[in-house]
């Protein structure tokens, strides 16, 4: 691919014509410092609408007998949002294309003063139950911003970035939960639980002060296009599906345990609002601090491996939250609980960092290599982002309703964290099913392609601590090779397809270690 020849330098509108982080002159001496501008605000934006999305696990707080809300009703409340934000992930995706990065974060930025501003008009004793949904809904506009972050800033950066920036912009946004619950303690301690509307009073503002920054130093990449074959075929990809659901577990318990943290210290260990305040915040706060360095683990150690001790140890720490809730221990389970944030933080990194390894990978088993696997691996990659980020925000959906049947039936978090634990054993067998299981050393055949004796075939290396785990052999010798993406080289090869009709086959989770 020839380099660009623009000095990277927004035109009138901010559109930035050419851009190929992949280049190494260009990313060293242009590309880096406006892809860091960029990160650097798509984080503040994302962390307002993180906040805006965990409103309501914040104002339920305040929300005392006199609202006439049960435990189960405030549950719902803040499950609301979740779903909202999850569905609204799908569209945010194509906006950057269709709109631009820099377009589209202004845009999504001012739509969270309709929330904000909402919510500060109801937020009183006397409004219906049906008011307080509805406004609560509108606050999953919040939840929507991640994707279109996500989808922005992983077009800026290349692949042996992608980590530490996707962990970083995703981890700077998922700061906007626990400063949100922090404020919320700060207003319950000071005025008391009767004052709600202080807590928009800081972040209306800045709201207002994201958006404006979001126009003055964010730029559109006029490279980054809708590609909805691209989506097609990652819809069709059963890996993108079986990354949803490794991301459902991370993701989804984080915001999840988030927006309910409050709500289980209250209704199972009778916590007041201020002593609920004075801990909800701990968790998110701890989770969103490491997801940077789960990035970072996954492009120094691989993904797969990380994401594997992360679920391990989040089954683990749920094995000590279901003791202390059948217990009724609050000294055990906040540990365990906690323990929990801290491995889905880091989880959330390494699973995020495997996505686009998983997609360079597949290029390499089609018998692509070089800027062709690379190309096909950001085309899929971005495409399939929007997707496993929606079904994963669904996850902190699930997370709520299951505690909201579980406190009706049984008063207690218990069942719910019961079945948890068994999710997170799903995502452990399928990671190292998947992704992480050693390759023979005659090379695993994948999807062939081309006709004849020995069509290559998708087999795929130990990666080490790269994306695009292992390298291609020739065709029926089972050698591994060296990845174009990767300093090191790959266990498994590439082996001989009996040809035949030259058809490719069809896509199917043949394993991949990342």
């Amino acid at each position: 691919m020839t380099p660009p020849t623009a000095d990277a330098v927004p035109n009138r509108g901010r559109w930035i014509e050419e851009w190929d982080p992949e280049d190494e002159v260009f990313w060293r001496e242009k590309g880096k410092r406006v892809a860091t501008r960029n990160l650097v605000f798509s984080v503040l934006c994302e962390h307002a609408g993180f906040a805006v999305w965990s409103l309501w696990s914040v104002m339920v707080l305040f929300m005392g007998p006199e609202y006439g809300v049960d435990p189960a009703g405030k549950f719902f409340l803040v499950a609301v949002p979740t779903l909202v934000g999850a569905v609204l992930r799908v569209p945010y995706t194509f906006a950057v294309a269709r709109f631009g990065g820099r377009n589209w974060t202004v845009i999504s930025a001012v739509a969270l003063l309709v929330p904000t501003t909402a919510t500060a008009v109801v937020m009183e004793p006397g409004t219906s139950y049906g008011t307080f949904l509805l406004v609560a809904a509108l606050t999953g506009i919040g939840g929507g911003s991640f994707a279109s972050s996500t989808m922005n800033i992983n077009s800026f950066y290349p692949l042996h970035e992608k980590g530490w920036a996707l962990g970083l912009n995703a981890g700077g946004g998922n700061l906007g939960v626990p400063a949100v619950q922090l404020v919320g303690l700060l207003v319950i301690g000071t005025a008391g639980t009767a004052h709600p509307r202080l807590v928009l009073a800081v972040y209306i503002p800045l709201v207002v002060v994201a958006a404006v920054l979001a126009a003055r130093h964010m730029d559109n990449l006029a490279p980054v296009r809708n590609d909805t074959g691209a989506a097609r075929e990652a819809a069709r990809d059963p890996h993108t599906w079986l990354m949803a659901l490794l991301y459902t577990g991370t993701f989804g318990s984080f915001i999840g345990y988030s927006f309910a943290f409050g709500l289980v210290l209250q209704s199972q260990f009778h916590r007041a609002p201020v002593q609920a305040a004075s801990i909800t915040f701990v968790g998110p706060l701890l989770g969103s601090l490491l997801r940077p360095v789960g990035g970072r683990l996954a492009d120094r150690y691989g993904g797969a491996p990380v994401t594997f001790g992360a679920f391990a140890a989040m089954a683990a720490a749920t094995g000590v939250v279901v003791a202390a809730s059948a217990e009724h221990s609050l000294a055990l389970f906040l540990p365990g609980f906690l323990a929990l944030f801290i491995v889905t933080g880091l989880g959330n990194g390494s699973t995020y960092k495997m996505i686009p390894g998983v997609f360079r990978s597949r290029a390499e088993a089609r018998g692509l290599a070089g800027e062709e696997a690379a190309a096909y691996g950001r085309r899929l990659s971005g495409a399939a982002m929007g997707l496993i980020g929606a079904v994963g925000a669904l996850g902190g959906l699930g997370v709520n309703l299951a505690f909201r049947e579980a406190f009706r039936a049984a008063h207690s978090g218990t069942p719910a964290f019961v079945g948890f634990l068994g999710y997170y054993a799903l995502c452990l067998l399928v990671t190292r099913a998947v992704y992480l299981r050693a390759a023979p050393a005659a090379g695993r055949t994948g999807p062939a392609r081309g006709g004849g004796a020995g069509g290559t075939a998708g087999a795929l290396g130990a990666g080490g601590p790269c994306e695009a785990a292992g390298g291609r052999g020739t065709a029926g010798s089972g050698v591994g090779g060296t990845s174009h993406a990767c300093e090191m080289p790959g266990a498994g090869g590439v082996s001989g397809s009996a040809g035949g009709g030259g058809a490719e086959g069809r896509p199917r989770p043949a394993r991949v270690e990342v």
